[in-house]
């Protein structure tokens, strides 16, 4: 198991971060996830590849823009 921190872009409030960590808390594999929102980054712990969390931002409505 990794974690590993990836930048996202658009997120400019709670709603935005609720909707990222539900999005990538449901990937298969990932353990947990967590938003930084100041950062602007999601946190991943578990077994998942850089384009499954990808994936998942962006069926949020946001932009991954890599890892952190």
């Amino acid at each position: 198991m990794t974690t590993q921190a990836y930048l996202v872009e658009g997120m400019t409030c709670g709603h935005c971060a609720g909707s990222v960590t539900t999005e990538v808390s449901g990937v298969a594999g990932v353990e947990n996830a967590v938003v930084d929102l100041g950062a602007k980054t999601v946190t991943v712990t578990g077994d998942v590849s850089d384009d499954a969390v990808a994936a998942a931002v962006a069926e949020a409505g946001y932009t991954f823009a890599g890892r952190a």
